[in-house]
């Protein structure tokens, strides 16, 4: 397989130097800073994922306020106890997003991270428990126990939360197939645990987390 440093070498030329593309790399945030986050902050920003994939950001940014009243501040302890009537209240309110799947899942995930909270002690040990040599088993995770974070979302939420994680943006899978590492859009199990093997490899030669890694690929492609 084809070293990372040369990866990173091209990489830097395409964005003009070794400078230029340090800064275009992801923040990540320690696991002990992870611990610390706040459960209202992981939820509401799983939510505005939730309701944001597939739309504009800008548009659900600027809704947010009321997002933020009609779901009581993003208390998790607080959305549990929404009954139907309340879904159908939320179903007619114009200031938010009335997608019924997305209201629905909301419900659906409080309870889940209540779950989190009370198997790890908190939803940031969950995330900072997990070992980043296993970030696609991590995104599977959430996929089982948190409604509409498949494809993507759960990677990007990560990645907004600051939890090392590598993405499968169209940059990377592309440059993983240039690779030969992986084809296609890697979604089979198999695909993905070659894909994880790879980043773990890059990851002990260089000592750089998974999120500059694949950022660095992306680039690398470009």
């Amino acid at each position: 397989m084809i070293s990372f440093a040369e990866i990173q070498k091209q990489a830097e030329l395409n964005s003009g130097s070794a400078k230029d593309l340090a800064v275009r790399m992801p923040e990540i945030l320690p696991n002990e800073k992870i611990r610390q986050i706040d459960t209202v902050d992981f939820f509401s920003t799983m939510t505005f994922r939730v309701f944001s994939a597939g739309l504009n950001q800008k548009m659900v940014r600027n809704k947010w306020p009321a997002f933020e009243e009609v779901f009581l501040g993003f208390e998790p302890s607080k959305i549990a106890f929404f009954s139907e009537d309340d879904i159908g209240r939320l179903m007619t309110d114009t200031r938010i997003i009335r997608h019924l799947g997305k209201i629905r899942a909301t419900h659906h995930n409080a309870l889940a991270m209540l779950e989190l909270e009370k198997e790890y002690g908190s939803f940031g040990n969950y995330l900072a428990d997990w070992p980043e040599a296993d970030c696609v088993g991590l995104w599977e995770d959430l996929k089982k126990r948190f409604t509409q974070l498949g494809g993507n979302s759960g990677p990007y939420f990560l990645r907004m939360m600051g939890k090392d994680s590598f993405m499968l943006t169209p940059d990377v899978i592309q440059a993983l197939n240039k690779l030969d590492i992986a084809a296609g859009k890697i979604t089979a199990k198999r695909d993905r645990a070659k894909v994880q093997a790879a980043f773990n490899t890059w990851h002990e030669e260089t000592g750089k987390s998974y999120a500059q890694l694949s950022r660095t690929l992306a680039i690398w492609n470009g």
